[in-house]
């Protein structure tokens, strides 16, 4: 009998601890987050709840706090918003995440507010103080990131001789602002080996010295880009874990939880290595350059599901260059051409023959491949839709969600003929801060008064993202909302009020709207039952503030699959 009731007390002990272990367990696992604006995206006006609550990753409930207290009991772990808002995380419609880590570590060249690179001289000076034994051990290089020719004083790029005054021992490359360009010291030029009888490559331009084919240091397009990533490329294991690091600890401080690789090339291997070693905290999608897309959308990470973090979701297409460095293939002149170029200059393409850009698109619609297409200038766009129209008409357009990417100078027309063909706009109205009054300049008052048209899209029907093509800026999203409802220039000049969208719209375009871009919108981009709980906490509620102080709200919080993976 003694030992009967030892078995009977001892099942009831086990009992219990079993039940507490649960109950334990239920609260880690269980998160009841209330007290702050809960604002869901959910619809086409801003809807609030008092409550949230997350379960094992992903969103369980939300409704009041009575309902949650009653559902639940005491089984959660409370998070007090203390004044906040939580909104979906943040998804960027474009952007370079790759490049995320250079902008972190390089020099810090963007102008202001960003930086403090207002002229050359403190460019230089900025340079040579990041010229140390431990930062040219990471790539070899001195670099930089964002300087910005529109807005130095001096008001033309850097050439080898300013760079020379940095280091004549030591390679010096600094990328343009515009991501289209790089200024180059006369030690880079030899290492890259550009010399006088280096010939211009198709789609880009080396920058001579007047009177001669001595190169200036300048390179533009794809005299430039395929040397970026080399030269922004760790070259050891250790540079690699630095820098990877530090781009991803940037885009977590701005909320991002989903980030665009917008033009993956050899750097694909560098992120499947961080999604092989477990080392990504949130989401990255990568479209690869068109070049490579048959090798590396034939590999498993080819997929609508994500792989530790990672994969790719289709191509990407460059049809010309950068409407504020002028390289934008435009169909009428620029009335301030770049240095050298003629009166009747009016930018270029990428890709001269139509029948190139077909190919591309044909291969691509076949295989039911995703793409997206940087295209500036309205000549650009021309391009882009008398090329992929023969492929739609052959293949149809069921869902495929091909994305123009900037837009920057597309007409009401094009606009039209983007919505006949299905064609998601992804717009860039942070141009109107940066580059706003340049724009004018060159294009003229009225033509720079309808860049990044949002507005006019939305009323055509278009579905829109809009982005921050970083590391062309800071990956700020605030600041992108804020210039999407505000349109205003450095000058203080309003840059087209009648293309201004609502603050409420601006949220939907990097939550809502970019989820349905990407395919995800099953799972992210509003807060309801049954999504990821990917989640940002801001200081204040961009509904609530004058819209001048959005651009100042700040991330407090970065919340992945209900684990908080940034905090302020």
């Amino acid at each position: 009998m003694k030992i009967l009731f030892t078995f009977f007390s001892l099942l009831l002990v086990s009992s219990f601890y079993s039940c507490k272990n649960k109950e334990d367990k239920d609260k880690f696992d269980r998160q009841l987050y209330y007290g702050g604006d809960i604002l869901t995206m959910e619809g086409d006006v801003p809807t609030y709840e008092e409550t949230l609550v997350v379960e094992d990753g992903k969103i369980a409930f939300l409704g009041s706090l009575d309902e949650a207290v009653n559902l639940y009991g005491n089984k959660y772990e409370e998070i007090d918003l203390k004044g906040g808002t939580l909104l979906p995380g943040f998804i960027d419609g474009h952007a370079h995440y790759a490049a995320f880590s250079a902008q972190a570590i390089g020099a810090q060249i963007l102008p202001p507010p960003d930086a403090g690179a207002a002229n050359i001289s403190t460019l230089i000076e900025i340079l040579k103080s990041w010229n140390t034994p431990e930062n040219l051990s990471l790539t070899g290089w001195v670099f930089g990131m964002g300087f910005d020719d529109s807005v130095l004083e001096e008001k033309r790029f850097p050439t080898k001789e300013d760079l020379d005054k940095v280091s004549t021992e030591v390679p010096v490359f600094i990328i343009h602002i515009s991501g289209h360009f790089a200024s180059v010291n006369s030690k880079g030029l030899q290492i890259l080996n550009i010399t006088e009888n280096t010939p211009d490559p198709e789609g880009g331009i080396i920058r001579r010295i007047p009177g001669s084919n001595e190169p200036n240091g300048v390179l533009e397009e794809l005299a430039a880009i395929p040397h970026m990533i080399s030269v922004i490329s760790p070259n050891t294991e250790e540079g690699m874990r630095r820098f990877m690091e530090a781009g991803q600890e940037m885009a977590l401080s701005y909320g991002y939880t989903t980030a665009q690789e917008g033009r993956a090339m050899q750097n694909h291997l560098a992120l499947v290595k961080e999604a092989e070693n477990g080392n990504l905290k949130l989401d990255v999608i990568s479209y690869v350059d068109y070049t490579l897309m048959e090798e590396y959308l034939s590999t498993k990470w080819y997929s609508k599901d994500y792989i530790n973090h990672y994969r790719i979701g289709g191509a990407k297409l460059t049809l010309d260059g950068s409407p504020q460095g002028r390289t934008a293939w435009r169909t009428q002149p620029y009335l301030i051409p770049p240095d050298g170029a003629s009166e009747d200059y009016s930018g270029y393409p990428a890709i001269p023959k139509d029948e190139d850009v077909m190919d591309i698109y044909d291969k691509a619609l076949k295989n039911n491949w995703q793409i997206l297409t940087h295209a500036n200038g309205d000549a650009a766009i021309d391009q882009m839709i008398r090329t992929i129209k023969p492929s739609v008409n052959k293949y149809g357009n069921n869902d495929r969600r091909n994305v123009l990417i900037h837009g920057q100078y597309v007409r009401e027309d094009q606009l039209d003929s983007l919505k006949k063909l299905d064609i998601i706009a992804s717009l860039f109205p942070l141009h109107t801060f940066y580059w706003g009054d340049w724009h004018k300049e060159i294009i003229g008052d009225s033509l720079g008064n309808k860049i990044s048209p949002t507005r006019t899209a939305l009323k055509k029907g278009l579905r829109i993202t809009i982005h921050t093509d970083a590391p062309v800026a800071l990956p700020n999203l605030m600041r992108v909302v804020w210039t999407a409802s505000n349109r205003t220039s450095r000058s203080g000049d309003i840059i087209g009020n009648t293309e201004r969208l609502k603050p409420y719209k601006a949220l939907k375009a990097i939550t809502d709207w970019s989820a349905y871009q990407h395919f995800e919108e099953d799972r992210k981009g509003t807060l309801e039952v049954g999504k990821l709980a990917d989640m940002v906490l801001l200081d204040e509620n961009p509904l609530k503030v004058p819209i001048d102080n959005i651009k100042n709200i700040i991330v407090l919080q970065t919340i992945k699959e209900g684990k908080t993976i940034y905090r302020r």
